[in-house]
């Protein structure tokens, strides 16, 4: 079944192939300048550092809802062993197999494709199973570091966590950048808080994933028109879950890395976040979240801070 003529005028509203040159790699990493950089130190005031990656660990966040996407397994390969012979220093080691999305993660922008085509119009054909991705991959992403601004959009509407099956509107992020006394420009991180982690959190892993709130398939419009660098969010799917519309699945993944070239994330613990920029009244800040650069990978771990 072929997407919906509704999604591809979407597509073409904000579509940003050919903005960087035919060969660019980086989509909208590119908007976060030298500038925007010197922008984002001058919002440090306080030095707070707050972390915002979940635990990698084996009883994680994945429960076999997207195949392939394991938990970390962990092992111990040395404990303790005297390399060098008796007395001498002795080492510990290990080794991890996990998906590269189990955990808190970006989306590289070749995650996902439609219509056989990845970003900047490139086959999806370049992603092979030995090579991964030829263009584009996570390991394209080398420094993520700019303004990040949080919208928390439970926060504005008084809620400790949206609803499942909320959708994120375009007048939901409105509503929380007003409350938060912000406006987003070109370069900026917007990290999207639904409290939905608090369902993981809390130990219902299986609920965390489904039903879950979410961006609406309207809200890529709202980032390409402030020219946003990234989006993160506190869920497991990033858009809503179940789908707005039952013949139209991950338009939100298509439209941001396939159309605007822009990295999304996912499975952000937004809370200690959303206490700190309550407390301090300001909801802008340092954002340090560069991916681990693992070359023709579709996505990574991140560990992101914010210091504010």
């Amino acid at each position: 079944m072929s997407l919906p003529a509704a999604f591809h005028e979407i597509a073409a509203r904000v579509n940003n192939w050919g903005r960087w040159g035919g060969d660019d790699e980086r989509g909208t990493l590119n908007l976060i300048t030298d500038e925007a950089v010197r922008e984002a130190a001058r919002t440090v005031r306080t030095g707070r550092r707050v972390p915002l990656a979940l635990e990698l660990r084996q009883d994680g966040v994945q429960t076999g809802l997207i195949p392939g996407r394991v938990n970390p397994l962990h092992a111990m390969t040395q404990i303790n062993q005297e390399l060098f012979g008796p007395g001498t220093v002795a080492t510990s080691d290990d080794v991890v197999t996990l998906g590269l999305q189990a955990g808190t993660h970006w989306d590289a922008l070749t995650h996902v494709s439609h219509s056989g085509v990845l970003y900047n119009g490139r086959p999806a054909s370049s992603v092979t199973p030995h090579g991964g991705s030829a263009f584009s991959g996570i390991g394209t992403a080398r420094h993520v570091v700019s303004r990040g601004v949080l919208l928390d959009v439970a926060r504005a509407k008084g809620a400790e966590r949206l609803p499942g099956g909320h959708a994120v509107t375009p007048e939901d992020l409105d509503e929380a950048a007003e409350f938060g006394g912000v406006d987003v420009r070109a370069g900026d991180i917007v990290l999207v808080r639904t409290g939905q982690v608090q369902v993981y959190l809390a130990g219902d892993r299986q609920a965390y994933g489904h039903p879950s709130p979410g961006l609406s398939v309207r809200t890529p419009e709202w980032f390409h028109a402030r020219d946003v660098a990234a989006v993160a969010n506190d869920t497991l799917t990033f858009e809503v879950f179940p789908p707005e519309h039952g013949d139209l699945w991950l338009p939100v993944h298509a439209l941001h890395l396939v159309e605007m070239g822009m990295l999304q994330g996912q499975n952000w613990n937004l809370e200690e976040l959303s206490t700190a920029c309550a407390q301090e009244r300001r909801y802008a800040f340092l954002l340090s979240a560069t991916p681990e650069p693992f070359v023709g990978a579709t996505g990574a771990p991140v560990a992101p801070v914010a210091v504010l």
